[in-house]
């Protein structure tokens, strides 16, 4: 993180209220998120926290961003870097966040029927959620996207699975499949070891949750290989499910290596790709952290937030095809316009290597590396792991 960076990360802190002891906060803790009380139908009360970035001057993507146990919304969004993300490419986030009333681990509900089933339960607060971003802001409803870690994971597949023609695509995080557990005990039991479904038997959980035929959302997977919590075997099982639903051979059609670490691709007869798998080799279980585009980073490492040298963010942000343009707020667009137009005018040329500097360049610029300091001084305040 550029010095810059933190300092903003620290400011965040400061307005962040109503600490436990464990510290973990039960409140809002980041002022760039809104919570929005009344968006209508709640069955699975959910709280509905959102961000859209100023100045954008056409209809936007949205993602839907689902925390995992023990975290919060803006706690999980501070940690994998969503906001910074949203705003300097330009898409709105929505962040439900569980209730310790509904799980006292503030799990999503990923492995009970009334919770994962179309129109009941989370599944279809969220679904409203998303149905108030669309009718209050500028929302592009083909560029609707979900992903999550762990339960949040789950229940993303669960989204993915129930309504299918709302979400152009998703990514799971150390995730399962959809359907494959209906109660607590078969989730643990997923959980450590999973079950050596074929693909056709997982994708038809999937294509008996609606009367959808397709086309179906495309799906990133990542998973670290060490992972002790959820057994990366999901992982794979995930892959199978979706490429079942696509049609696809379980055979890669391609490979290579992001930032050091395996990816797997396979693509549709149009070359989109479809799916993709990460397993992020060595890593525990948690959102992979790190660099994006060039040297810049997202996030701050924490609980299940671990820097390992790639930004799971970034990189499932350009999954969904969001991140191919750096967007100025208007004001400052506008204010950059009038100083052109006052040089020109006066005869002022602009200074060597300034007209070119692209937002993204200038903050991709890594100032005083002070992140480990700042680790350890709020691992000692109790408000990081």
């Amino acid at each position: 993180m550029s010095l810059k960076d933190q300092i903003d990360f620290l400011g965040q802190l400061r307005k962040m209220h109503a600490f436990n002891g464990l510290g973990r906060s039960e409140g809002p803790a980041d002022s760039r998120l809104t919570e929005t009380a009344g968006f209508g139908p709640n069955p699975g009360a959910l709280r509905m926290f959102s961000f859209v970035p100023d100045g954008i001057p056409q209809r936007m993507p949205l993602v839907v961003v689902l925390h995992g146990c023990t975290q919060n919304a803006a706690g999980y969004e501070i940690g994998a870097g969503w906001c910074t993300l949203a705003q300097r490419y330009g898409f709105a986030l929505l962040l439900p966040e569980q209730t310790r009333a509904n799980n006292p681990n503030t799990c999503f509900n990923w492995f009970a029927p009334d919770d994962i089933h179309r129109g009941s339960g989370e599944v279809a607060s969220i679904r409203q959620m998303v149905a108030h971003m669309v009718d209050h802001h500028s929302i592009d409803r083909a560029r609707i996207f979900a992903t999550g870690l762990s339960a949040g994971g789950a229940m993303t597949a669960a989204l993915l699975a129930s309504y299918p023609e709302v979400f152009a695509g998703g990514a799971v995080i150390a995730g399962l499949p959809y359907g494959v557990a209906l109660n607590v005990r078969q989730a643990l039991k997923e959980m450590r070891h999973a079950s050596p479904r074929t693909g056709r038997q997982l994708g038809d959980l999937v294509r008996g949750a609606t009367a959808h035929k397709g086309p179906w959302p495309k799906l990133a997977v990542w998973h670290g290989d060490a992972d002790r919590t959820v057994d990366p075997a999901n992982a794979d099982a995930l892959v199978r499910q979706w490429l079942d639903l696509h049609g696809l051979p379980e055979a890669p059609m391609a490979q290579n290596r992001v930032n050091g670490y395996p990816r797997q691709v396979w693509r549709n007869s149009s070359g989109e790709t479809v799916v993709e798998s990460y397993t992020i080799t060595g890593m525990a279980h948690g959102t992979p952290l790190g660099a994006g585009a060039g040297e810049q980073r997202y996030g701050v490492a924490g609980a299940y937030l671990l820097d390992v040298g790639i930004s799971s963010s970034y990189h499932i942000a350009q999954f969904f095809g969001l991140t191919g343009r750096v967007y100025q707020p208007r004001s400052a667009h506008h204010t950059a316009v009038s100083r052109r137009a006052a040089d020109a005018t006066h005869g002022a040329a602009p200074k060597s290597g300034q007209e070119g500097a692209s937002a993204e360049s200038r903050s991709g610029k890594r100032g005083l590396d002070v992140g480990a300091v700042i680790t350890r001084a709020l691992t000692a305040a109790g408000l990081m792991k």
